[in-house]
């Protein structure tokens, strides 16, 4: 009988497909039924019975529900690509360490995202639409590989009206008259208050070289936070596959302060 009250981390918990919103053709939104109230940053688990568990950052959240933003790149991802409202999948979670506004409050926030790198940071961006008063402003260098992986269009053409955004794309196409170039290459058009805090999430070498710009631009390790999303697997620090060194990014991440990050090579 005592054994039965005790909580199953492992065990996951049924949840309603609310809407699917494409985003590019390979990028769905996915608005689930559930009470999980994530940290913005954190990730949960979501699982296909006979299918298999995947790690996934949320991307946005409110009452009743959770959005996560997928990409279709193996078996679990292509299954649940072909569900359709109404259908039921699996969470356990929410895991690992949010983005901490505590940190943030009263300064210059600027978040540099790549890629499905905006995912993680779409729902912090959206709180600060609501709470603008809690930041000394707020500065946001999004970038993707071309106009057709842009995500989140309809956010981004809100965030426009409301901050400094600088939107680019590594390699234009036909129709496109914006910008053209790596993030890295925009760092230095942000005008940059010496206490500002800094967020930098997407791919490894994205990461790299965008932190190294804002360094040049005499900002400290101390005032950037990173988010090692890859490296997310079981989110219980069991499996092993997350662990960098004697760290476990499940547990400990994915975000970090970069002065301890730039320690952990990934």
């Amino acid at each position: 009988m005592i054994a039965n009250q005790i909580a199953n981390p492992y065990l996951p918990a049924p949840a309603q497909v609310l809407a699917i919103q494409p985003q590019t053709g390979v990028d769905y939104t996915f608005r689930l039924a559930t009470d999980i109230e994530p940290a913005w940053g954190q990730f949960v688990e979501i699982s296909l019975p006979g299918v298999g568990e995947a790690p996934i950052s949320v991307s946005d959240a409110g009452p009743g529900y959770i959005e996560l933003t997928i990409r279709r790149v193996g078996k679990v991802t292509t299954a649940l690509h072909q569900l359709k409202p109404g259908d039921t999948v699996y969470l356990r979670g929410p895991y690992g360490s949010g983005f901490p506004r505590d940190e943030f409050a009263g300064h210059q926030l600027v978040v540099a995202a790549g890629g499905t790198g905006v995912a993680p940071v779409k729902g912090l961006i959206n709180y600060y639409a609501g709470h603008p008063g809690e930041l000394a402003g707020l500065n946001l260098l999004l970038g993707f590989k071309t106009p057709a992986d842009i995500l989140f269009r309809t956010d981004i053409e809100r965030w426009q009206g409301l901050f400094p955004t600088i939107l680019t794309v590594d390699q234009g196409q036909a129709g496109w008259s914006g910008k053209v170039g790596l993030v890295t290459e925009f760092v230095k058009e942000i005008p940059l208050k010496n206490d500002a805090r800094i967020i930098v999430v997407g791919p490894p070498l994205m990461i790299k070289f965008t932190v190294a710009e804002f360094i040049k631009c005499q900002i400290k390790p101390e005032q950037i936070w990173v988010s090692l999303e890859r490296r997310m697997h079981c989110g219980l620090g069991k499996c092993g596959h997350c662990k960098i060194n004697d760290v476990y990014v499940c547990l400990e991440g994915p975000v970090f302060n970069y002065s301890r990050a730039r320690d952990l090579v990934d």
